[in-house]
């Protein structure tokens, strides 16, 4: 077989026959690596084109409704959509030592008592999954988990055809390699066909494939972006493993809802999920201090209470300081100009620092009046009564709109004990439901802002 020199973009796939700087489809600086490149096609490189079905309309189809298997880990259930799909695949990202590898392991000392399980890891030998399953103190649980430590997709393929497992963990997809590419192990091109053939491999014998992934500096899944197209679901830690908790995110999910979040606390025996998040997000909240909200989120299905601090403080140099963690630094700062246009208050001289507890990142905008309560709270010292909770949108011109879900927000802030929620006008005019919380409804933050001055 033939091979000739090309130079690819570990980014993006971009194939030149030169080297380039730049790269003049995704514009990554420097990505170009020299591969070498199959001319002709291979035996094995044709079973990639096996995958297929008979012409038929879908009323022929039989469906079992309902038919999915759960890894009985309620918070990772839950993320997937109430369980596994037969035949589907879930992409796992995370930062290294987040925990990948020890939630599929934990998973499949789950699954065995719904089928065979099949490990492949390709960057632990067999000893060293012994070690961490005494760890985990799960090694008693493994006896029906069979283990294989190798990188060849050729080997993994003849291991799948003679031990015909339901499930399958490839532990991780950057380790794996075909022998027909001359290129090595984590490019792209690798990661590219070894994630088309084990996708196809999921699609012709219903095998449910778990495909643990490493990340970029930047975050991202390392390896072609069609990575995460070819998948069915793909899942993000996204706490630093500093932290004790884990949050899992959805980004993508054929069988399920995405934006749904899953949470773990990480322990000397695994991850436990957390199935009440009120235990960890206001667990130890500032009981009488300024600069404090309470706000009311919604990641998928889940309603969250999280716990906003705020300081606002003088400047010690000429460029005053802005930082927010958990939220979208440039919609921080255009609340910020809301303030200083409708409010008259002046930031040029102050440093303003925000933060949610617990290191959720909230993207939704339902989330801005808890900020700007809790910026006017560190700004005109005042305290924000904690039984209260807030929630609303906030426009360029000061305006309160209106959110979504705002029944399943107010019936977790009632559970949890809060005594009032101030909401936007809109929807408190909108509410089909009776609530034993003291519901107030403003139109602009001037309006909320004058409510709290008048009780200060």
């Amino acid at each position: 077989m033939k091979t000739k020199l090309v130079y690819r973009c570990q980014e993006c796939g971009y194939v030149s026959v030169k080297w380039l700087g730049k790269c003049p489809d995704c514009s990554a600086w420097n990505s170009f690596v020299e591969e070498k490149e199959a001319v002709t096609v291979s035996q094995f490189a044709r079973r990639i084109l096996k995958f297929t079905s008979e012409l038929s309309t879908l009323d022929k189809i039989s469906e079992k409704s309902g038919e999915r298997y759960r890894t009985n880990i309620d918070e990772f259930d839950r993320i997937l959509g109430g369980g596994i799909v037969p035949g589907s695949v879930i992409l796992l990202g995370g930062a290294p030592g987040i925990g990948k590898s020890t939630l599929l392991l934990q998973s499949g000392t789950k699954l065995v008592e719904q089928g065979l399980v099949l490990y492949i890891s390709g960057e632990e030998s067999l000893e060293q999954i012994k070690s961490r399953a005494l760890r985990l103190r799960i090694d008693s649980q493994l006896k029906n988990i069979y283990f294989l430590s190798e990188t060849n997709l050729e080997s993994i393929l003849d291991a799948v055809d003679k031990l015909k497992p339901q499930f399958l963990v490839i532990d991780s997809i950057q380790t794996m390699y075909r022998s027909d590419f001359p290129s090595a192990p984590g490019t792209v091109t690798q990661v590219r066909e070894c994630s088309a053939e084990l996708v196809n491999l999921a699609k012709m014998q219903k095998i449910s494939v778990f495909l643990s992934g490493h990340i970029t500096k930047e975050g991202a899944i390392a390896g072609p972006r069609v990575l995460e197209h070819l998948v069915d679901t793909v899942l993000y830690f996204e706490t630093e493993k500093q932290s004790t908790y884990r949050i899992l995110r959805a980004y993508k999910n054929r069988f399920g809802p995405t934006n749904e979040i899953g949470i773990f606390e990480m322990k000397t025996d695994g991850l436990h999920s957390i199935s009440n998040p009120a235990n960890i997000f206001l667990k130890e909240r500032v009981q009488r201090s300024p600069g404090v909200a309470i706000v009311s989120v919604v990641e998928g299905t889940r309603p969250l209470l999280l716990e906003i601090q705020s300081l606002v403080t003088k400047a010690s140099f000429p460029l005053p300081r802005r930082m927010v963690q958990g939220y979208d630094y440039n919609r921080f700062l255009m609340l910020l100009a809301v303030l200083e246009k409708k409010l008259n208050w002046r930031f040029d001289h102050q440093d303003v620092f925000v933060n949610i507890i617990g290191g959720l990142k909230v993207r939704e905008p339902a989330i801005d009046l808890g900020i700007v309560l809790a910026i006017a709270s560190a700004y005109l010292n005042f305290i924000f009564p904690l039984d209260t909770i807030v929630m609303g949108e906030v426009g360029l011109t000061g305006e309160l709109r209106s959110i979504t879900q705002v029944d399943i927000r107010l019936r977790e802030a009632e559970r949890l004990g809060f005594q009032s929620a101030l909401i936007p006008q809109y929807n408190l005019e909108h509410l089909n439901e009776k609530y034993k919380l003291e519901l107030r409804g403003f139109s602009q933050i001037e309006q909320i802002i004058n409510y709290f001055l008048e009780r200060k």
